[in-house]
């Protein structure tokens, strides 16, 4: 679950495995070890985590599979480099979130103006009663927390909001990349509710998105989405919680 303060997202880790992964990737996207270099050798590795060398080849295969490691017989493990790492995998994200922020504050604020408004007028094409449905559910979930002095459950809510209208326009890949990117949407809406005002702002605007959807109208659906991310990148720029690398 997230929590507020500095907008971090804390992460829990119910097995040392887990745990394992997360130290070595918070290492890795931290710059402990450069892009092609080689990680220590295994025993060394394993003491200095304070794990057994099964647990970390455990760990290790999995950040292989997230395209931040390699393993060569003869040459060790070595990092690879980040532009082929997987950016979409919720760890990586957090990771990315922890080390640098302002770059993944940038990145989500570019990803959301490249897609969403193109998914607002699909769903707005081929979204039907169901579909709408969610929607409005997600809305009412929204302001009902909005209502809620504590807030308790909003972020939660707006994302399921977005998350809903990218499934609307019946896509799958869409709707695959929603659920992808949660760990970022997550990260950008803890800053932007922290702006007085903000919250309530955002109601009429989400609204927006749904009545267009359900009258079919491509075009106001895809604007009132851009201006929706518009509006956050600036409650964003005024955050308290914003990062203090931030310009």
């Amino acid at each position: 679950m997230a929590s507020r303060g500095r907008a971090g997202i804390v992460a829990h880790f119910p097995t040392t495995h887990q745990r394992v992964v997360d130290e070595l990737g918070r290492r890795i996207v931290g710059g402990a070890w450069q892009p092609g270099e080689t990680l220590p050798v295994e025993d060394t590795l394993a003491a200095g985590i304070g794990v057994s060398r099964g647990l970390l080849r455990e760990a290790v295969k999995v950040l292989v599979a997230k395209g931040v490691l390699q393993v060569r017989p003869r040459t060790g493990t070595r990092v690879l480099p980040p532009e082929q790492w997987n950016h979409l995998d919720p760890d990586v994200l957090r990771w990315k979130q922890a080390e640098d922020a302002t770059a993944l504050l940038r990145d989500t604020g570019e990803l959301r103006r490249i897609v969403e408004p193109e998914a607002a007028r699909l769903a707005a094409d081929r979204a039907g009663p169901d579909e709408v449905r969610v929607l409005y559910e997600a809305l009412a979930a929204m302001e009902a927390a909005a209502a809620d002095p504590a807030r308790t459950g909003y972020i939660e809510a707006d994302i399921a909001f977005h998350r809903a209208l990218l499934d609307a326009g019946g896509n799958r890949l869409l709707g695959s990349l929603g659920r992808a990117v949660g760990i970022a949407l997550e990260h950008s809406f803890l800053l932007s509710t922290q702006t007085p005002g903000a919250v309530e702002a955002s109601l009429p605007g989400h609204r927006a998105v749904v009545e267009a959807v359900e009258a079919h109208d491509p075009a106001a659906a895809a604007a009132a989405v851009l201006a929706i991310i518009e509006a956050a990148e600036r409650e964003i720029a005024q955050s308290p919680g914003l990062p203090g690398d931030t310009v």
